[in-house]
């Protein structure tokens, strides 16, 4: 507790912090909180979640608000109405004594609830940005007089269309406000917004591993090729291989989650889907019931994911491969926290491949091929599990009844006490334990998959390239290592190099991805046999 002591916070504050087990600040705190007290400069704070980032203004907020104020004093921009009430929570748990009202304003509830709690007295509101514009329009929230503002995960906010919508909101404040913005990654357009309203700004940075770079590294990452009308059979053997599954689902739409979670139920598994479509009140039951594990597999679309935080999800699975490297850590960063271990698994159909590798390259993750799990193994693992069970409730203290029971079967029949003992178990286990009840998955292969590929690159001689060169231009633009590129051939017009098919794949998606050219500068190679047609 020494730094925060050292900060000038309030015994009110410090109590609360001492309480939430908070022992030292994280890097985010100890640079954002003392530019936040004095007052003097409006911040954009580079973090992503799971750095403390809401406690490093959730703290200097509380120290500054006036608890005998009678305007809204603060107000606080989220992209999605979970994060929302993540952030008037926590705030609220640091207050402490200190008399201040928060509220979370947010779509998908009644309007009504919220216009008659702004009649009252309210000090911060935390809330997202359609809403908080429909307040504004129907004249129920006034912002005209707000001392900070706060706008959080900015890069998100962008990714989703609020900034326009965040504008509006700047708009309708007063200029003596001081701003602090948060944002994961800095876009041209998040720099354009903060010159256009912060004026002189203070720009702070942590190279503290956020807390999603560090589950990346721990967590087991592993891939399937499978076939699109496979992928629920393959999801089900998942589920089954291990009987204490824990996980979260990811698809790429709204319609596709309501899908797969009605086709798991049908095959009896605890499932629901959470998307856009789901009330706030629905989601915050499915949330509690995910939680407490009275349902085991949630399905989720991206945004309808957001601001999940579970610490012990054992697995998550794209389902839908992500659209980008950023995509896919910040999925996986879900699983593997507080010191558990989670496994990423990621489903690839061969036309995704070559996009896959691009994610793998660009996210530098240890991601390994695994094979499909098959019926035997999965109904092994039952047998493990059940047996398991059955002897952990062994015991020698017995009611008389069920030893008379048990007489009673061994005299009145001619089978052996191990006949017997099967016969019982499939009764009660025989419907879960064949391999039968299994639809068979069909192998598949990328077209991609070979040991090397050969790439041509729309570069040459009278480009003034050379073998050395052109391997230093590769690896500039890619981070492929030199070491990996061979065979360079350079021809006037054009040349030719072989790679491990791995980094093929990486090289081709990432000149794609930079490409403002009908055809990129470095595709695949044509094979002689494609030449001559």
């Amino acid at each position: 507790m020494t730094k925060f002591q050292h900060m000038g916070l309030s015994d009110n504050i410090l109590n609360a912090i001492d309480r939430k087990g908070y022992k030292e600040p994280t890097p985010i705190q100890e640079k954002v909180i003392p530019f936040l007290l004095s007052g003097k400069n409006n911040v954009i704070g580079q973090a992503q979640t799971g750095t403390g980032k809401t406690a490093a203004f959730g703290i200097p907020l509380i120290e500054r608000l006036d608890e005998k104020a009678n305007d809204v004093q603060a107000l606080v921009l989220t992209p999605t109405r979970e994060l929302a009430l993540q952030v008037c929570n926590e705030i609220d748990s640091l207050k402490g004594n200190k008399r201040l009202n928060l509220l979370p304003v947010y779509g998908g509830v009644s309007i009504g609830n919220q216009i008659r709690a702004l009649k009252r007295r309210v000090d911060l509101v935390v809330g997202t940005p359609g809403r908080i514009i429909d307040h504004l329009n129907r004249g129920t929230l006034d912002i005209s007089k707000i001392k900070y503002l706060v706008i959080d995960e900015a890069d998100e906010m962008l990714d989703m269309g609020f900034i326009e919508d965040v504008e509006t909101i700047l708009s309708k404040t007063n200029k003596e406000k001081q701003i602090l913005m948060f944002s994961a990654t800095m876009p041209q357009r998040i720099v354009n917004l903060a010159r256009k309203y912060m004026g002189n700004f203070q720009t702070v940075t942590t190279v503290q591993e956020n807390k999603e770079d560090i589950t990346v590294k721990k967590a087991k990452q592993i891939y399937y090729m499978i076939s699109e009308s496979d992928k629920i059979e393959l999801l089900s053997r998942l589920i089954d291989i291990d009987t204490n599954f824990y996980g979260l689902v990811f698809t790429k739409t709204k319609v596709q989650s309501e899908e797969i979670a009605n086709e798991l139920i049908k095959k009896g598994y605890e499932a629901e889907a959470l998307n856009g479509d789901v009330s706030q009140n629905q989601r915050e039951r499915i949330m509690d019931r995910f939680k407490n594990k009275r349902i085991k597999i949630l399905i989720s679309t991206d945004v309808a994911a957001r601001g999940i935080d579970i610490d012990n999800l054992k697995y998550v699975i794209n389902y839908s491969l992500p659209q980008n490297p950023e995509n896919y850590i910040h999925r996986i960063g879900r699983t593997a926290r507080a010191g558990n271990e989670g496994t990423a698994i990621t489903f690839v159909t061969p036309s995704e491949y070559r996009k896959f590798m691009f994610i793998k390259h660009s996210s530098k993750a240890l991601i390994e091929e695994a094979k499909i799990p098959q019926p035997k193994d999965i109904v092994n693992a039952k047998v493990e599990k059940i047996k398991d069970e059955i002897k952990s409730n062994l015991s020698k203290d017995i009611d008389p009844i069920y030893e008379i029971l048990t007489e009673k079967i061994i005299e009145e029949t001619d089978q052996e006490p191990s006949q017997i003992i099967s016969s019982i178990l499939k009764y009660f286990y025989g419907g879960i334990l064949k391999e039968e009840n299994y639809n068979k998955i069909k192998e598949v292969k990328s077209s991609s998959k070979s040991k090397e590929q050969r790439l041509f690159v729309a570069l040459g001689s009278s480009s003034k390239m050379t073998p050395k060169k052109l391997a230093e231009f590769i690896e500039k633009e890619t981070g492929v290592n030199i070491k990996k590129l061979k065979d360079i051939q350079v021809m006037d017009k054009f040349s030719f190099v072989t790679v491990p098919s791995e980094k093929a794949e990486a090289i081709i998606e990432i000149f794609k991805q930079k490409s403002k050219r009908k055809r990129p500068l470095v595709v695949q190679a044509k094979s002689k046999r494609e030449v001559r047609k």
